[in-house]
């Protein structure tokens, strides 16, 4: 692919996320986040004991908030042991003391489930990419590893992708079109985010998802509102978008002629539609 054509691309694109952007939260990221509000943040020693019991754990809570969502414990299944803090008096102060009546603070296990463990109504889940790359997720690939960027299953508990610096850590399991997706997204974070000054969490994050969105509009991905719902998540907007349009449309151009299969569907016509931009196949 030309790299004009690359930049045409991305301009439209840039100016399609705006515009969302512009229409504020959508009304799955308004559940999504009302959702997730319920839910408890562990510290990081809490993290670890999870991890250490249930390693596949994606989201937890105990007993009682699950019954909220409409979700119930399965029969049978094993709690997983954390420690929550609680308050009591203290013991060793007398009725005429100055202390008496201070509390202490002390730990006690309590349990808790993930989601895997229940079953019931699903949970309010952020839009995802959706449609099929075809071959273009191997391109991709392919890509990372011609810049020397390796690629493992390490990411953190509850995100689905991470960029150290020449690896990126994928989730296993993700759909195709989730993975490319969020394979683009900490490819723009190897790209813009390792060498030089580094911008804000709001810069990065909208920077890195823009880029993921216009690689994948670009191969007929169908985008819903998961990249705009996402960069607000990160209290992005419109004006974050465009002080950033010449980095984001130079690097989204850049991983477009990558996987671009317009030279192999050239040589093969079987391959044509499987991941050109104006492929109608994988829109949906």
């Amino acid at each position: 692919m030309k790299t004009a054509d690359a930049n045409t691309i991305a301009a439209t694109a840039l100016k399609d996320l705006a515009e969302a952007l512009e229409r504020g939260m959508s009304d799955t990221l308004v559940r999504y986040l009302a959702a997730q509000a319920r839910f408890h943040r562990y510290s990081f020693g809490n993290v670890l004991m999870i991890l250490a019991q249930r390693p596949d754990a994606t989201r937890v809570a105990g007993f009682h908030t699950w019954r909220t969502f409409g979700r119930t414990v399965k029969r049978g299944e094993k709690g997983i042991a954390i420690f929550a803090p609680m308050r009591v008096k203290r013991r060793d102060a007398a009725d005429d003391d100055e202390r008496a009546g201070e509390t202490t603070l002390r730990f006690r296990v309590v349990h808790v489930f993930d989601v895997a463990q229940t079953e019931g109504e699903p949970l309010p889940e952020p839009a995802q990419v959706g449609g099929d790359p075809g071959r273009c997720l191997d391109r991709l690939r392919a890509h990372l590893a011609s810049l020397g960027i390796a690629i493992d299953d390490e990411v953190p508990f509850g995100a689905e992708g991470c960029s150290r610096g020449g690896r990126i850590g994928l989730k296993p399991g993700m759909a195709p079109a989730h993975e490319f997706s969020v394979a683009c997204h900490e490819l723009a974070h190897e790209l813009l985010h390792h060498a030089g000054e580094r911008p804000s969490m709001t810069v990065r994050e909208t920077e890195a998802e823009a880029v993921a969105f216009i690689v994948c509009e670009s191969i007929g991905l169908a985008t819903n509102s998961a990249s705009s719902d996402y960069i607000r998540l990160y209290a992005g907007s419109a004006e974050t978008l465009a002080a950033s349009l010449e980095r984001i449309q130079r690097t989204a151009a850049s991983i477009i002629a990558a996987v671009s299969a317009e030279e192999d569907a050239a040589n093969d016509p079987a391959d044509r539609g499987r991941c050109c931009v104006d492929s109608a196949s994988v829109a949906g």
